[in-house]
């Protein structure tokens, strides 16, 4: 009601939000147990199946490509039909179904594998803009840097127990061939994926109209790709072209350090679970900060991150290797909480779900380039790989340094 409404019933409604945010938070968290549990073995099962380099970026650098410029799709769809629940609803099914799905490959499987991979990232594809959208709803009640951040912690504590939970599989299959205990590592992964369907259910049965915590515009406000858009656009394109896919690092890790370092293998998902951990503490850290400084905290986190290459590909022991990917997780956590807040201030909410994709597309579009080219760079010369990785994220400064003057200007 409007009006004289009272600060009680203010306080209620800014309750509200902040529930459906950490209760979707926490859908998200058993979310990406299940499908970041599978990123923390993805290339070594790939390359275990008989994938190289260069198809392990391909394929990764595809998935990417189908999850972020098939968003651009179904955002327009969203927009149009309002169906942000069905939408969402839908695209999980498909996302923690393909996961547990990989566990069915068999031992020269490698296309199906990547098949399934395709698939579970089209899921999120479907889900992602109505997501998005529906967060940035309740958002606007609690400060859309806050809010993203506190989502992301969630999504990454999920991304922190999902490796964690594959190691102890992994301790308890001892007697296992590799292959064997990455297929019973995929089969587990259908619990949490059960409990993210039965907690999404919830959720939308508690909070049937999200939409209703941002009010309505006074009238109707089209979305047009403004200068501050198109510059933001074009720097965390750059990022996307440099910023390598964790496949290709652990591939990397299980290639290069297996000898050295005595079980190695049954390790290699706590070294994506401390990558997760520092992506959850940045994201709050540099959400917090954007509501506060904006978009400029990205030039922060980039000159933090883009190192991570070198220390990652170029180091030869592995210290140097586990802080790089610690500063890989720091990169992450802050794109993706930053990323998000500001497509929600720079999207009317009548087309939020359509700037989410139109971003996310060309998001997918370089990532997928990217992807590729490191592969193929792995393969023929790392020291160009990690050359182009670096110079790629730099040179994402200056638009995030125009991108920010823009925002402030009428």
């Amino acid at each position: 009601m409007k009006g004289n409404s009272g600060k009680s019933d203010n306080h209620s409604k800014i309750s509200s939000a902040m529930a459906f945010i950490i209760l979707f938070g926490i859908v998200s968290l058993f979310s990406d147990m299940t499908h970041e549990g599978a990123s923390s073995i993805r290339g070594a099962y790939l390359s275990l199946l008989g994938a190289s380099a260069g198809t392990i970026g391909f394929v990764s650098g595809l998935g990417e490509l189908a999850g972020y410029s098939l968003r651009y799709v179904f955002g327009r769809i969203t927009d149009r039909t309002k169906l942000y629940w069905p939408m969402t609803i839908a695209g999980y099914v498909l996302d923690v179904l393909a996961v547990p799905a990989l566990a069915l490959t068999g031992k020269h499987g490698w296309i199906a594998a990547c098949a399934l991979l395709i698939i579970q990232r089209t899921g999120k594809a479907i889900k992602k803009p109505a997501k998005d959208t529906i967060m940035s709803f309740a958002a606007s009640q609690e400060g859309v840097g806050k809010s993203f951040g506190i989502q992301e912690v969630l999504d990454q504590i999920g991304a922190f127990l999902g490796p964690v939970l594959l190691y102890l599989v992994m301790l308890l299959k001892t007697g296992d061939d590799t292959f064997s205990t990455y297929r019973t590592c995929f089969a587990v992964l259908a619990i949490p994926g059960a409990v993210t369907m039965i907690l999404l259910i919830v959720t939308r049965l508690k909070f049937p109209n999200p939409e209703r915590f941002e009010p309505e515009a006074k009238e109707y406000v089209p979305f047009r790709m403004k200068k501050k858009f198109i510059l933001y656009i074009a720097g965390i394109s750059l990022f996307a072209f440099g910023f390598v896919d964790y496949s290709l690092i652990v591939m990397h890790v299980s290639r290069n350090f297996a000898a050295a370092v005595p079980g190695l293998a049954d390790r290699l998902p706590l070294l994506y679970a401390g990558a997760m951990l520092t992506d959850a503490v940045s994201a709050l850290v540099f959400g917090l900060l954007f509501d506060k400084k904006g978009a400029r905290v990205l030039v922060i986190s980039t000159v933090i991150a883009a190192p991570f290459a070198v220390l990652v590909f170029a180091g030869q022991t592995m210290i140097p290797v586990v802080v790089g990917i610690l500063l890989w997780g720091v990169g992450m956590g802050a794109q993706e909480s930053i990323l998000k807040a500001a497509v929600a201030g720079m999207v009317p909410k009548t087309a939020r779900a359509t700037g989410y994709g139109i971003f996310e597309l060309a998001f997918g579009v370089f990532w997928f380039l990217g992807s590729w080219l490191l592969g193929v760079l792995y393969d023929a010369s790392l020291p160009a790989m990690i050359a182009v990785s670096v110079a790629a994220q730099l040179a994402a400064i200056p638009c995030y340094l125009m991108s920010s003057k823009q925002s402030f200007r009428k």
